[in-house]
C-alpha cells in the first residue's frame, strides 16, 4: 500500500477519535480507562508524544537518538512520564497539542526520501510502516477510550493496517520475549468486518492463525485477553506466537485480565 493511502486511513482514524474526546466536558477527561493509571487525557498525550518523537525521528535523526537513549536508561517508566507531562496540559490546549503534532508527522513522512528508513524504538521502519505504526498506537489507545465511556466501536477495514504490522513483526516479539523466532512463516487468515478474507503467508503453511480480524487486532495490542476472543491457532508454533503477539515497539505489556470486557 502507498504512503498516501495509509496517511489518509491514519487521518481518518485520528478523526474518528478526535470527534469523540472533542465533545466531552473537562472532567471527561480524567475518566480513568483501563490501562493502569491512564485517564483518557493521558491516552491522548502519548498519541501526541509519540507522534512528537516519529516527527523528530523523521525530520532530525541525530536528535532522536538522545531520546532512543532516554528510552533505554529509563525503559520501565520513560513511556508513563512523558504521557503524564503533557497530560498535564488543560484539555482544550492537550487536544489542540496532538492536532498539530499528527499533522506535523504525516507532513514529514512525505518529505523522507525514497529508500531511507525512519529510526524508532523498535526496528526502523519506512515511512509507510511508520504511518501504519501511527495508526496502530492510535487505534489501540483508542480502544482504551472507547472502553472507558463504555462505548462500543465499529470495526473498519482499517483493522487491515494493524493486523498487517502485528504480522510483519512477529519475529520481534519473539526476540522482545527473549525466544528463537521459527524459520518457517505462518498463514493468517482473517475475516474482515465487511466478511471478506484477508489472508497473509503461504497457504501451504503449517502454521496457521485464523479468527476475525478484529480479535486478533485486539489481541496483537493487548487491548483483550485471548480467552475473550475467536482467535484460533493450528501448530505449537502458532499457539506460541498467539501467547507474545504485539503489533507496538517496547517492553511487553501486561494485557488485559480474561473477562473484564464481557
Amino acid at each position: 500500500m502507498q504512503l498516501d493511502e495509509v496517511l489518509a486511513d491514519l487521518w481518518a482514524e485520528s478523526a474518528e477519535l478526535d470527534r469523540l474526546v472533542g465533545g466531552l466536558p473537562a472532567e471527561g477527561w480524567a475518566t480513568p480507562t483501563p490501562a493502569e493509571g491512564w485517564t483518557i487525557a493521558h491516552q491522548i498525550a502519548h498519541l501526541a508524544w509519540t507522534d512528537e518523537a516519529a516527527h523528530q525521528a523523521a525530520t532530525d535523526p541525530e536528535a532522536f537518538k538522545a531520546s532512543l537513549e532516554k528510552a533505554a536508561a529509563n525503559p520501565n517508566t520513560y513511556v508513563d512520564e512523558g504521557a503524564a507531562e503533557t497530560a498535564a496540559l488543560p484539555p482544550d490546549q492537550l487536544l489542540t497539542y496532538w492536532r498539530e503534532t499528527r499533522a506535523e508527522v504525516a507532513e514529514a513522512l512525505k518529505k523522507v526520501p525514497a529508500g531511507e528508513r525512519v529510526q524508532w524504538y523498535g526496528p526502523p521502519m519506512s515511512p509507510t510502516s511508520m504511518a501504519t505504526a501511527r495508526l496502530m498506537e492510535t487505534w489501540a489507545h483508542g480502544q482504551d477510550v472507547f472502553d472507558a465511556l463504555d462505548i462500543q466501536r465499529q470495526p473498519t477495514n482499517r483493522l487491515r493496517h494493524v493486523a498487517h504490522l502485528a504480522i510483519r513483526t512477529r519475529d520481534f516479539a519473539y526476540l522482545l520475549n527473549n525466544r528463537t523466532p521459527p524459520a518457517e512463516p505462518f498463514h493468517v487468515e482473517l475475516t474482515g468486518p465487511d466478511g471478506d478474507t484477508w489472508a497473509w503467508g503461504p497457504d501451504e503453511a503449517q502454521q496457521r492463525v485464523t479468527g476475525p480480524a478484529l480479535d486478533f487486532c485486539l489481541l496483537a495490542t493487548q487491548r483483550r485477553h485471548r480467552d475473550d476472543l475467536a482467535v484460533q491457532a493450528d501448530g505449537a508454533d502458532a499457539e506460541e506466537w498467539l501467547g507474545i503477539i504485539q503489533a507496538f515497539a517496547g517492553l511487553p505489556g501486561k494485557g488485559r485480565e480474561p473477562g473484564q470486557f464481557r
